[in-house]
């Protein structure tokens, strides 16, 4: 090849270069943006939950609760505990031995502090941490063995509470998807604010 032919492919390539940048870099970003902000801005600026005009979490990101006015989340292994900056499980297998003492400390630790029968039936959401870490939800049965606790310390009828457990419940994911499930941060702050 002569010298103006490479020159001529080097233009080529450099204008390709040229164009797929502000394809790639600027316009397509810029389309996503601005349909997520259209269409699901909620979504799209994270979830957030405000109350009294401030930040206080996002509904996609559990948050630890101690305290028996409080309904806990499931466990978590993200960090210290709760952080979404070390978004993760454990890693530990089903056969890990220090897994299944962290499940049967669990339940022992569950059992005591929702009043429940040493041989009382434990949901496995109760015990485990979730993939992420960060899993925001709770089922509704692990939502109904902490709801006497929750009654009695905050001095409201269970009926009452086992009524703000179902406004806090989300249906499965397009009818089909998963299980019934209750946003704990969602339903603690609403408590909260019932006050």
């Amino acid at each position: 090849m002569k010298t103006n032919e490479y020159l001529k492919e080097l233009r080529t390539a450099l204008a390709s270069v040229m164009v797929l940048v502000v394809i790639l870099c600027g316009a397509y970003p810029l389309a996503v943006w601005g349909i997520g902000q259209a269409i699901f801005p909620n979504q799209a600026n994270g979830s957030l939950i405000q109350l009294r005009g401030k930040t206080v979490g996002s509904s996609l990101i559990a948050q630890g609760f101690k305290g028996a006015a409080y309904f806990h989340p499931r466990p978590s292994a993200a960090g210290q505990g709760y952080d979404a900056s070390s978004s993760g499980g454990s890693n530990l297998g089903a056969t890990s031995r220090k897994l299944i003492d962290s499940v049967k400390e669990r339940i022992a630790v569950y059992r005591s502090e929702n009043n429940l029968t040493s041989d009382a039936p434990v949901p496995a959401d109760a015990v485990t941490s979730s993939g992420s870490g960060l899993d925001p939800h709770i089922s509704l049965q692990n939502a109904h063995l902490q709801a006497p606790r929750v009654a009695k310390v905050r001095n409201m009828s269970q009926e009452t509470l086992r009524q703000e457990i179902a406004i806090h419940t989300e249906g499965r994911d397009l009818g089909i998807f998963g299980e019934p499930r209750v946003n704990v941060l969602q339903l603690n702050l609403d408590l909260d604010d019932q006050r």
